[in-house]
């Protein structure tokens, strides 16, 4: 009874010791996130177009930050909120941008053959870099970021797998730079292989990592491209639902596995709220919402923007959380195994193109 009397004042100060811990954080994450917009806006009118988005500058900037300057506590709270909190929160509003509509119009063939491809990618990927010796935590996350869609499906695959901030920062810096290879190779392999409109749009929405980098990727063959790679590319991120609830379940098995000390002698159980994470439960919620028109078509773009912005404090955060020399001493095998990733998604993408597009 006491509590709701002194609420009217408690309330207040625990408002304001949140802000006073947290401000200096998200101020310096806000900084370096309106420092990559201002690159990203100066590449586009110096070169014609970005070849390094904002989420990716603000990681580099992030990066180059800590590397001249390693923030003390009085940032690590606000650090702390940019790359989980306000993440996830981007995640859910995330969701609001896909409909289950336009996914089942495509086709049953074609969602399942890219059901299939993420699949293959996944476990090709956790195989050769088992091989190489990657560790297993960025091992997962190479292998969900070629599959699915980059940066957003490692953020989110992260806190299913308990990865570490340094771990996940590498690894969106690696494998950015191998998604960027295939946006800028893309045009130049897929004309000599002589195939339709549609096939060239799905081969891009299958293997280039952002939608901005589908639609890039895909221009030169077409707008019938562009339209069919966009498509195949939300059917793509649909996956990372499924594939996050996956590793809820096998990641302790898989980190015990790859763990180079014996394995704990009591067995790991998760919990409810770890099987299914809420900021998937969200990202759900709000794709059937859209589905059935409760979230108006205004509201999409909005949506979709405020989630890019968080999203870029998300990666100026992480940035701000890694240690160069670390990258550095993981480079090699990570390296590789980006690569063999990217080599084996290719592949497989091909080969469901030619099945499907066979026309």
């Amino acid at each position: 009874m006491t509590r709701i009397f002194l609420a009217p004042f408690i309330l207040p100060q625990q408002a304001f010791r949140f802000v006073k811990t947290n401000l200096p954080g998200v101020l310096l994450c806000l900084l370096i996130s309106c420092m990559a917009m201002v690159l990203e806006a100066a590449e586009t009118f110096l070169l014609g177009k970005a070849w390094l988005e904002s989420l990716n500058l603000a990681l580099l900037l992030g990066v180059f930050a800590r590397t001249l300057y390693e923030p003390g506590l009085i940032w690590a709270d606000g650090i702390k909120l940019c790359s989980k909190t306000l993440l996830n929160i981007a995640i859910v509003l995330l969701g609001a941008s896909f409909s289950l509509n336009a996914v089942l119009c495509a086709g049953p063939l074609l969602l399942v053959g890219i059901m299939g491809v993420v699949l293959f990618s996944i476990i090709f990927t956790y195989g050769v870099g088992r091989v190489i010796g990657l560790p297993t935590p960025q091992l997962l996350l190479v292998a969900c970021g070629n599959a699915i869609c980059g940066n957003s499906a490692i953020m989110a695959a992260a806190p299913v797998i308990r990865a570490k901030d340094e771990d996940v920062g590498a690894t969106i810096a690696f494998t950015a730079a191998g998604g960027l290879v295939v946006v800028l190779c893309l045009p130049l392999l897929v004309p000599t292989l002589h195939m339709s409109q549609s096939a060239q749009g799905a081969l891009a929405g299958l293997t280039v990592y952002a939608v901005p980098q589908v639609v890039a990727a895909a221009a030169p063959f077409g707008l019938t491209a562009v339209h069919v790679g966009t498509l195949v590319k939300l059917m793509r991120v649909l996956m990372l639902g499924p594939v996050c609830i996956g590793l809820s379940l096998l990641a302790p098995k898989l980190l015990h596995m790859g763990a180079a000390s014996k394995p704990p002698a009591a067995p790991y159980h998760l919990p409810l709220s770890r099987l299914v994470p809420w900021y998937i439960t969200g990202f759900f919620v709000m794709m059937i919402a859209r589905s059935l028109s409760i979230i108006p078509t205004a509201a999409v773009a909005p949506l979709g923007f405020t989630a890019t912005n968080l999203t870029i404090l998300a990666m100026a955060a992480l940035g701000l959380s890694v240690d160069l020399r670390s990258v550095i001493r993981a480079g090699k095998p990570l390296v590789l195994t980006v690569c063999f990733s990217l080599a084996g998604l290719i592949g497989a993408s091909l080969a469901l193109v030619k099945v499907t597009f066979c026309d």
